[in-house]
């Protein structure tokens, strides 16, 4: 009985949590602020009590995990309203690097090092610190990079090139099986895309990995892995 108490309770504060995310809405991890990591943090600890502390009631915990929703709620409700508001909670975007030059009063505000910054650009890319114009750290703890001009990678408009229009790739074979949601977007259907496949020499869809479509009607093909010997130095 304690088994299929536990079972009950474990998959009921699931859904609850499920419906309280979809609430809250699908910010990704990167994305949340502190206020929201903490609010994840005790909703879930609410849960884990609900499913293996025998003294909680369940009902009492859904009313905890709700009123945790109904803050985060609130709380992001008065952050789109003010400004004031959303600096406090949300904490404000600061400077590391100013035209060129590190701003130490930044690093320290934010707990960063010097070690901590050159880590951070070597990440995006940077193993030169002096080819940064601006770095600011995020309020999500992510570090954006401004390079400077001359070491910014040419784009088509830099060099007065018209690229021509790229739309939407989808998936139209996954894991061999044909997505024909996917298909009616470009105004296709399995017949087509079977009969592309032959043409292109894939009779068999089941031994496709991916297959993925642009708005020019163009297949890229990845098949499934075939068993083979590989090279010592990968082991």
């Amino acid at each position: 009985m304690d088994l299929f108490n536990l079972i009950l309770k474990s998959a009921g504060s699931i859904v609850v949590l499920y419906v309280l995310t979809k609430m809250l809405g699908k910010k990704q991890i990167s994305q949340l602020n502190l206020f929201d990591y903490v609010i994840g943090i005790s909703i879930g600890n609410v849960v884990a009590e609900m499913s293996v502390n025998k003294e909680v009631v369940f009902i009492d915990g859904i009313i905890a995990m709700a009123i945790y929703a109904l803050i985060a709620l609130l709380i992001a409700y008065l952050t789109e309203k003010s400004i004031i508001i959303r600096r406090l909670i949300g904490g404000v975007p600061i400077v590391l690097i100013e035209n060129g030059k590190i701003i130490e009063s930044g690093l320290k505000k934010v707990k960063f090092d010097v070690n901590d910054l050159l880590e951070e650009a070597r990440v995006n890319g940077y193993f030169e610190i002096s080819e940064i114009e601006y770095a600011i750290m995020e309020v999500n703890g992510k570090v954006s990079f401004l390079p400077k001009s001359k070491y910014k990678p040419l784009t088509p408009n830099d060099m007065k090139m018209k690229p021509a229009y790229k739309g939407l790739t989808a998936n139209v074979v996954l894991d061999g099986s044909i997505m024909e949601n996917n298909l009616k977007y470009f105004n296709k259907d399995k017949k087509w895309l079977i009969t592309r496949l032959k043409k292109m020499g894939y009779d068999d869809v089941s031994k496709l990995l991916l297959v993925t479509c642009n708005t020019d009607e163009q297949l890229i093909i990845y098949e499934k892995d075939v068993q083979r010997e590989h090279p010592d130095c990968l082991e």
